[in-house]
């Protein structure tokens, strides 16, 4: 059992990364696509940063951190890491099958796009694997845009992006779309607004069917069907110009993503309550926001 683990770890963390690589190609390709007219200067380009948890006499894991801030992406994250340790024992409480045993491991890629064109939508996609007593996978991924006409699911980018998400869901398992787009909808609310962050995707979390291969086979179409459905939105909305007003509008939404980030998101809390790097973990931050 125990090497069965160890070889499903190994498999996980190997995807996650070879996930991050392409996606960073991919990126970058559409950084040297966008047109010089409207983003003008030199392409920008992906600079990883590695960092190690925990004190140095110890191994604790760590992780790579990806920044890329380009004349198209404004500021992008694409970041993976393997971490592994004790939980406190106040958070272990709150970890499911860390009650009795804090100890844990976890994996994962964690990804926000924060684009220069308002037209062109934020967006924020993560996976990953967590091992306690139990273990199971997490993630999903949602669009954000940054303008009032596009923030609506029946707008042609959300349309397609929802459809994508329910293609890799119904590849596995016809129920879970209108399980995940639910949860992402219940999720991705601010209560103190009484809104919405953006438009939806999909969210799980505790996902464990009890065959982990097929649980890793959705994992894994998830991670492609962003690789897929999101460059094709951006290449959509590339060649569309922008006013000072959208920007106004664009820093807006931005101010609301920054506060779901610090007061409800559960990928924030884990990272600060396992030590985790604070630079990456708050590197979803935008690059300018407003509060009006």
């Amino acid at each position: 059992m125990m090497s069965d683990l160890e070889s499903r770890k190994t498999r996980a963390r190997a995807w996650f990364e070879t996930l991050r690589d392409r996606i960073v190609q991919t990126f970058e390709t559409l950084e040297d696509e966008a047109p010089p007219s409207l983003y003008p200067g030199e392409p920008g380009r992906f600079v990883l940063k590695s960092w190690k948890r925990g004190p140095d006499d110890e191994d604790q894991g760590g992780g790579v951190m990806g920044m890329m801030r380009g004349r198209f992406f404004e500021k992008v994250g694409v970041h993976v890491s393997t971490v592994y340790g004790l939980f406190t024992p106040e958070f272990a409480q709150q970890v499911r099958g860390a009650g009795k045993d804090p100890r844990f491991w976890a994996s994962g890629i964690s990804l926000i796009a924060h684009m220069k064109n308002p037209h062109v939508p934020a967006v924020h996609m993560n996976t990953r694997l967590i091992v306690t007593t139990q273990s199971w996978f997490g993630g999903g991924a949602d669009l954000n845009p940054t303008l009032d006409t596009a923030r609506r699911e029946d707008h042609p980018d959300a349309q397609d992006f929802h459809a994508r998400m329910k293609k890799s869901c119904d590849e596995h398992d016809p129920e879970w779309y209108a399980k995940y787009k639910k949860w992402a909808d219940e999720y991705f609310w601010l209560p103190h607004r009484g809104e919405p962050r953006g438009v939806g995707g999909i969210f799980y979390d505790h996902h464990d069917s009890g065959d982990w291969e097929k649980d890793f086979a959705f994992t894994q179409s998830v991670g492609e069907a962003f690789r897929e459905i999101y460059p094709r939105i951006a290449r959509r909305r590339m060649d569309e110009s922008w006013t000072e007003a959208d920007r106004a509008e664009q820093a807006k939404w931005r101010g609301r993503y920054v506060e779901f980030n610090l007061l409800y998101d559960r990928g924030t809390t884990f990272g600060l309550k396992t030590g985790g790097n604070v630079e990456s973990i708050l590197s979803s931050m935008p690059p300018v926001a407003e509060w009006q």
